[in-house]
């Protein structure tokens, strides 16, 4: 057991009584090379690229499907007469996301049962068995929308478990860099599949698209096999009793000894929290709509989740090749590389930005930034582009192709936006948001969310593109800007923030453009307002706590007069 003073047994875990003050002996603190945290360790490189996998099978996944369905023998085998109606081309890219829905919906309770570990696995091996089904099709075309909802099921229950784990996890001054990793290894993803799609179309056989598939069984093997050397989320060890493995497990994230200041503080949160939560007994799994400020917080992560979708990124992800080959671009697998060549290397600039620019001034220029670059091409597209496009007039002609270069330079304007800000730091906030009670399936919640809006878009885009052309542009800026107004107005600043500073900043009802400034209870008081806040009710006690200052008392006095 590790040495944490004033030991005891608590609602049968094994816990301990920290605090920054009175009595309590200080733990001994190991000095030497130990003592300093480094983030940069073989440990955290190995989680970044091990757990993020999950994201690079997902954008893998997304960014083949675009280029099979131009592909000849694709087309041949599974289309009607030389092509795709839109029902089947929709049914073919869309069951993926009906197959994610339902996997996010079922990650949070496996998550729980067998641990995030466990749980990384199985789901690994439910892709592995989608992308089977797939490539063992030779004509029937249903097979393939079989295996894709399948395949679905793997790639939505890795997109709650690896934000979760990365979450739960990483040392709390680089959470969001390591979480929005996710989305740099899904960008990854589509970058190669764009590639190797590229090299492989112009095969005359059913080559052309299963080398592209078969790739895609190198990625799960990684992850399922790299997680099992890798430690269990140490709040989930925690919640089931292994203290020492937790401990274990948070020194190891910061590079420490588990007796370093930054471990025992950051156990002593764990351990606060996890007494907080705990009153009252058991908690039913509908609590993540009824428990404090549990409704707010996972509408507002559906919310977000949903925006994200909304923004309109996946329109140029999934239906790049056809938009750029009815622009009138030679060879559109080669724009579609390009494009996937930006949002990957963006990528990069986001993991930097979400931990050096905040989360809320980030997303709020990143949908104001998105909002212009849509409302051009948009604009561009329908009144230069579509009503002139079949004509074989030069001046229309000449028209036309300098309209297009303009709606591609602004598509990779947008996805430099979306790909530093929307991308990535959407889930580093889901990650964050909620306690760690409820986590797992809260966050399958706003996961699920996300990816019924990744199937809606992909199934009905081909209608509303042919029925209103470019102006669905509209739809998504005006998305993007709702997107900027929802972050200023509902989404407190969480960076450089635990996991439990942010659960107290929320029950607190923390003004959101006053939550960069806002300090957490110090010490002590720290676990006993939180158990006050979640006794009474944020609001009440907040009020008590302004009265009381407002009559020349103390925050601490007024919270003596809660408890």
């Amino acid at each position: 057991m590790v040495s944490f003073p004033g030991h005891r047994r608590d609602n049968n875990i094994e816990t301990s009584s920290l605090s920054d003050g009175g009595n309590d002996r200080k733990p001994a603190v190991h000095t030497g090379k130990d003592e300093k945290v480094t983030f940069m360790r073989f440990r955290v490189f190995a989680m970044v690229i091990i757990v993020s996998m999950g994201g690079l099978i997902f954008g893998f996944d997304t960014g083949q499907i675009s280029g099979f369905l131009q592909m000849d023998d694709f087309i041949n085998r599974f289309g009607d007469n030389g092509e795709f109606s839109n029902w089947k081309e929709g049914l073919i890219v869309g069951l993926l996301s009906i197959g994610t829905l339902f996997g996010a919906l079922i990650a949070g309770p496996t998550a729980d049962f067998l641990g995030r570990k466990k749980a990384i696995v199985v789901l690994n091996i439910v892709f592995i068995v989608g992308v089977v089904i797939q490539i063992a099709t030779m004509s029937a075309w249903y097979q393939v929308a079989i295996g894709r909802f399948i395949a679905g099921l793997g790639v939505g229950g890795l997109s709650v478990m690896t934000p979760m784990y990365q979450a739960e996890t990483a040392p709390r001054q680089i959470r969001g860099a390591l979480i929005s990793a996710y989305q740099l290894f899904i960008t990854l993803g589509i970058f190669l599949a764009y590639c190797i799609n590229y090299g492989t179309e112009s095969r005359p056989d059913a080559s052309s698209w299963r080398i592209t598939m078969g790739i895609g069984f190198i990625f799960p093997l990684i992850m399922a096999v790299g997680i099992m050397f890798l430690p269990e989320s140490p709040r989930w060890d925690f919640r089931h009793g292994r203290i020492e493995q937790a401990t274990a497990a948070v020194a190891k994230s910061y590079g420490v000894h588990r007796e370093h200041p930054e471990v025992i503080k950051e156990m002593r949160e764990i351990r606060e929290k996890f007494e907080a939560e705990s009153m009252g007994g058991d908690h039913p799994w509908y609590e993540i709509f009824t428990g404090p400020r549990m409704a707010y917080r996972t509408a507002l992560g559906m919310t977000l989740m949903s925006l994200q979708q909304l923004t309109g990124a996946n329109y140029f992800f999934y239906y790049g090749t056809s938009v750029f080959a009815g622009i009138g671009i030679k060879n559109s697998f080669i724009t579609s590389m390009i494009l996937g060549g930006i949002n990957f290397g963006s990528t990069f600039l986001g993991l930097y930005v979400v931990d050096h620019f905040g989360r809320r001034k980030s997303l709020i220029t990143g949908g104001i930034w998105m909002f212009v670059c849509f409302l051009i091409f948009a604009s561009i597209g329908h009144f230069k582009y579509f009503p002139v496009q079949d004509s074989t007039d030069p001046v229309d002609m000449a028209t036309a192709h300098q309209a297009g270069i303009v709606m591609i330079v602004f598509t990779a304007l947008f996805i430099f936006g979306y790909a530093i800000t929307w991308g990535p730091i959407i889930w580093a906030l889901v990650g964050e948001i909620f306690p760690s009670r409820y986590r797992a399936k809260s966050m399958g919640m706003a996961t699920s969310a996300n990816w019924l809006w990744n199937f809606l878009i992909s199934f009905f885009t081909p209608y509303i593109t042919s029925a209103i052309d470019f102006r669905y542009g509209y739809v998504f800026a005006a998305c993007c800007f709702a997107g900027a107004a929802i972050v200023y107005f509902f989404v407190p600043e969480s960076q450089g923030r635990s996991l439990e500073e942010i659960d107290t900043m929320y029950i607190m009802h923390v003004k959101p453009w006053k939550s960069s400034s806002w300090q957490p209870p110090a010490g002590e008081e720290y676990g006993e307002t939180d158990r006050a806040y979640l006794r009474k009710g944020g609001r009440d006690i907040e009020k008590q706590r302004h009265a009381e200052a407002a009559a020349g008392g103390t925050a601490e006095q007024s919270e003596h007069v809660m408890t």
